[in-house]
């Protein structure tokens, strides 16, 4: 058993029951909330851990309920949980302090690998994935063209996108960027991402 809780907060029923089975089963302790504005109205109640936070969602979507949180002073750890198409608002939300973003449909591992991430930050190791000198000084063996590519993605754009603006293919998007994930020893985007900000990229977006 895990001894933080997981707080989901998600409009859809099928999403609760699904992601919440997987997490019990997975020996995490789950309570559902079935809008930002329900776990809001509790969150000062609630003992420590984390939030699985939807990004679309009615009367108050994920970037608000995340700017609420921020100005209340909540510090759990925030893991966006979003569809295909809402990368962009996941850079938003990064910005903003979000731990991590998963897109749907959840993979298992991908889940249970954020949750334990943020486990460890309500744990204070005290660990921080890059401070602004060492970020700085990945970055800096990045080649024009895939720091190029590291811009367009801090702006939360796809790789067509990046490609049209870059004059390069999509394909050609994806090498650089398995070589800005080579070269930065992350895994996932969030974890590039995580390093571009600590840099001070997109600090003036």
């Amino acid at each position: 058993m895990n001894d933080f809780p997981v707080y989901l907060v998600d409009d859809d029923d099928g999403v609760r029951r699904s992601v919440g089975f997987m997490l019990k089963t997975s020996g995490y302790q789950v309570q559902p909330f079935v809008s930002g504005v329900e776990f809001l109205s509790r969150v000062k109640h609630l003992d420590p851990g984390s939030i699985l936070l939807d990004i679309r969602m009615p009367e108050m979507d994920g970037l608000q309920v995340q700017a609420e949180l921020n100005q209340r002073g909540v510090t759990f750890p925030v893991i966006i949980m979003t569809g295909h198409g809402d990368i962009d608002m996941a850079v938003k939300a990064m910005k903003a302090g979000a731990a991590d973003f998963i897109e749907k449909p959840f993979e298992k591992l991908s889940m249970i690998t954020a949750l334990r991430q943020a486990t460890h930050r309500l744990a204070d190791d005290g660990r921080q994935l890059a401070g602004r000198q060492e970020a700085q000084r990945l970055l800096k063996a990045l080649t024009p063209r895939e720091r190029d590519v590291l811009d367009g993605l801090v702006k939360g754009h796809p790789n067509k996108t990046i490609g049209f603006d870059l004059g390069i293919s999509p394909r050609t998007v994806e090498i650089h960027r398995a070589n800005l994930m080579q070269k930065t020893g992350v895994h996932s985007l969030s974890d590039l991402l995580r390093i571009a900000f600590a840099a001070g990229l997109g600090d003036s977006a």
